[in-house]
């Protein structure tokens, strides 16, 4: 690990205030056209090492600073990077392949979201607890309980959201105390390494973040059983999640992982406002999103009927350039399109009805949409990530429950329906961490909590749940005689 200039298309990594490289690095591909974009280092174990005692040695005084002053650095990050926002933006759209549109969205949302954390941080006050109300002690004792941080936070982002997604993890843990070690996807670094310059603009202190880019399969296992790591956010697929949780042993985490989020339609729904939504749930940035629309349950009685209007919706999506403005663009790379292609193909085999799509040119799949999808297909049940959508015809709300809860995943779904009732009974019948009523599947506003259960996650984030997620109660017990 040295010092590093950075120079055209080569882009370091934030290491104690500095940006440091090492001699190996990655090559980071556009998904639009597979040119290469830059290159990223390639760190070893030996320089996670240094970064971890760094980290360690950094959150102490940082720890220590009071919330305001951590707040006002929070607050100058958010103006920066709105102040950047236009950049930025194509910065993402070009890794990621994401449209411009909702590339700015992303950037504008996340400086939202810090300014908001830095102001939900002021108000996470301790408390002072009498002894005298439960049994068999008397007013002299008194609790005094306050949040304290928990040290290093270790946060691992995904490439669909390296923006908000890693902002997300490190304003909460800021704002908390805690120092933060910034690991992004290959595919999203340069976005990644783009913010953390902003936090280090924003005056954070030298080491308080520090951000380390390699490949996971050489420093994946390493830097999560590291015993200094003191909290584990990550969010990415089920498989890698359960394997953090099983080698990482009892170091707390946070995992967001995937989802087979379902649209109900009951025979009393909006169809055209049901329409609207799942086609925008399913399909925006090509479906690569944990809370996208990726499976429609509706009864048998009104299918005909929403298929024709889900279609006319679907061929109204834009494919192509993500500059350009269009919905559909090039998947992040040949291997998620390869496996969305090997779920197309499966459910043709198996008898589905296929509507429209199944047209690809390299990594661009063309929206695709599937009816009379049954349980025997791989895609009534895998997450795809990518813009494919079945639709399962069902014979009542209850066959609907049935099927839905049937998955391994438990992030979100909805129900469409124009009686309260059956939107009640539906949503409090689903094993998911949240349920939508008319509305598509989605994340946000960001105080609110957001969870999944099952295959889908563990623990609850949201700004408030996760500051208090990455903090901890401490007690000093007081006793007068």
């Amino acid at each position: 690990m040295f010092k590093c200039i950075e120079k055209e298309n080569h882009y370091c990594n934030l290491f104690n205030g500095e940006w440091v490289s090492n001699e190996k690095t990655i090559d980071v591909f556009s998904p639009i056209n597979n040119t290469i974009l830059g290159t990223v280092p390639a760190m070893s174990k030996e320089d996670i090492d240094k970064i971890i005692e760094n980290s360690k040695t950094s959150q102490l005084k940082w720890g220590e600073t009071p919330v305001s002053e951590r707040a006002s650095v929070l607050h100058k990050a958010a103006f920066l990077l709105e102040d950047q926002a236009d950049h930025i933006a194509k910065v993402l759209m070009n890794e990621i392949g994401k449209d411009i549109k909702s590339s700015l969205s992303e950037v504008k949302r996340t400086a939202e979201f810090i300014r908001f954390t830095a102001d939900a941080g002021k108000h996470m006050d301790g408390e002072a607890i009498g002894a005298d109300n439960f049994p068999g002690f008397k007013k002299n004792k008194m609790s005094f309980a306050q949040r304290v941080p928990l040290g290093v936070i270790l946060a691992i982002s995904p490439f669909n959201y390296p923006i908000n997604l890693s902002a997300s993890k490190i304003a909460p843990a800021l704002i908390a105390g805690n120092s933060v070690i910034l690991k992004p996807p290959t595919q999203g670094s340069i976005s990644a390494l783009h913010l953390a310059r902003i936090f280090q603009a924003a005056g954070l202190p030298n080491g308080v973040l520090n951000t380390v880019t390699g490949k996971a399969s050489e420093i994946g296992d390493y830097i999560v059983t590291k015993e200094e790591i003191n909290f584990i956010n990550f969010t990415g697929s089920t498989e890698i999640g359960k394997h953090i949780a099983k080698i990482a042993g009892m170091v707390p985490m946070m995992l967001e992982l995937g989802g087979k989020d379902a649209a109900i339609v009951l025979k009393d729904a909006d169809l055209d406002e049901a329409a609207r939504e799942i086609v925008s749930g399913a399909y925006s940035y090509s479906g690569q999103r944990c809370t996208a629309i990726k499976r429609v349950l509706v009864t048998e009685d009104i299918a005909d009927e929403l298929v024709k209007k889900m279609l006319d919706q679907v061929q109204k999506l834009k494919v192509g350039n993500p500059e350009d403005g269009c919905e559909v663009t090039p998947l992040i790379n040949t291997k998620s399109a390869d496996f969305v292609q090997e779920l197309i193909e499966d459910a043709i085999n198996k008898g589905a009805t296929l509507l429209c799509g199944n047209k690809r040119i390299d990594n661009l799949i063309y929206p695709t949409l599937f009816d009379n999808v049954t349980t025997d297909m791989r895609l009534a049940w895998e997450e795809p990530f990518g813009p494919v959508l079945p639709i399962i015809r069902v014979k009542d709300m209850d066959e609907a429950i049935i099927i839905a809860n049937k998955s391994q995943y438990g992030l979100q779904s909805s129900v469409f329906t124009q009686n309260i009732n059956h939107a009640f009974y539906v949503a409090n019948k689903l094993e998911v961490g949240a349920v939508q009523i008319n509305n598509k599947s989605e994340r946000g506003p960001d105080h609110f909590p957001f969870s999944g259960v099952k295959a889908s996650g563990m623990g609850t984030q949201g700004i408030r749940y996760s500051i208090e997620a990455m903090s901890r109660l401490k007690s000093i017990v007081l006793t007068v005689d």
